[in-house]
């Protein structure tokens, strides 16, 4: 199999890292980002990248032509075989599956398309998609390659290859959600469920509220969580402040923080990150709400936090 460019710049883009940078650090941004969206998890990204470092270090630098290419295959069929495996470990899962939350800069939210890849609302879509469908997704819509690419990368047909792009794209279209991506609204919203739900308004936080919103809580089965999605305003106002009355949750700090390409919540207790909440705005108001608390899939987030703060 002959090396090609790599996505991430667009149809027609060249592999111009230099002999004096190593190839491998050069790019990881984008291997993270593709390994991350085809996996919805920061925890296996990171792991993927490790495995590919691994295969990286071991190869023959001189036979490799374009190192981003070949690095970005690597991280693709990795996250392949990844995602295969992780879909029997989820039919055990207890209670509601949701994706890693991954704390995101202001550049990311101020990116239409980019922030929507990353979205909560997006890598829910695309959990429903089989890994082949997710990994030629990623790759075509997110980083733009071309069929062939796609093809040559999988080591598939270029004809199946458009037939699964197709399929994968025609899937998500009718699942995605239509939401407000408008930042400034976001975050405007986001500050005022911050202050109702830290408040304890009833009615303040239900006004927030579509009438037909949806609350998923993802406790993994390893903390208090809401196994059944909750249902309406009303329902679902309750059950947040509810949460935020127990006991066990005194010095939980809630703060806005940018969460995978928009403004939500972010869940602190010494520190330590033990949670967020992020949501979709439809004509305003909080259409869909999820809580991830369980601590498996907050590494990530502990990480970033630390760098933060550093």
């Amino acid at each position: 199999m002959t090396d090609t460019r790599s996505a991430g710049q667009g149809p027609g883009a060249v592999d111009t890292a230099g002999d004096s940078a190593e190839p491998f650090v050069t790019h990881r941004r984008l291997l993270f980002d593709a390994a991350y969206r085809m996996l919805g998890s920061v925890a296996d990204a990171e792991d993927v990248l490790q495995d590919a470092w691994v295969k990286w270090s071991r190869v023959d630098r001189s036979t490799v032509t374009y190192p981003r290419a070949y690095l970005l295959r690597t991280v693709t069929n990795l996250s392949l075989n990844r995602l295969t495996s992780a879909r029997a470990v989820r039919e055990t899962y207890v209670g509601p599956w949701l994706p890693e939350p991954l704390l995101t800069g202001p550049d990311v939210a101020e990116a239409a398309e980019t922030a929507d890849s990353v979205s909560m609302a997006m890598l829910v879509v695309m959990e429903s998609l089989s890994p082949l469908e997710r990994a030629v997704f990623v790759l075509r819509e997110v980083f733009g390659y071309s069929h062939a690419e796609i093809a040559e990368t999988l080591d598939r047909g270029e004809a199946a290859i458009r037939q699964t792009a197709r399929r994968a794209r025609e899937h998500v279209q009718a699942r995605r959600p239509r939401y407000d991506a408008d930042p400034a609204a976001q975050k405007l919203v986001t500050e005022k469920f911050l202050a109702a739900c830290t408040g304890g308004d009833l009615n303040a936080v239900m006004e927030l509220l579509a009438p037909d919103v949806t609350l998923w809580s993802d406790g993994g089965g390893k903390v208090s969580a809401a196994r059944r999605p909750v249902h309406g305003a009303n329902g679902v106002a309750r059950w947040m402040l509810g949460v935020l009355t127990k006991p066990e949750l005194h010095g939980v700090v809630l703060e806005f923080a940018e969460i995978n390409g928009y403004g939500g919540l972010l869940a602190t207790a010494g520190g330590h990150p033990v949670g967020t909440v992020t949501f979709e705005l439809v004509d305003g108001r909080i259409q869909d709400l999820r809580f991830q608390v369980n601590p498996d899939k907050l590494s990530g987030l502990a990480q970033a936090t630390k760098r933060i703060s550093g």
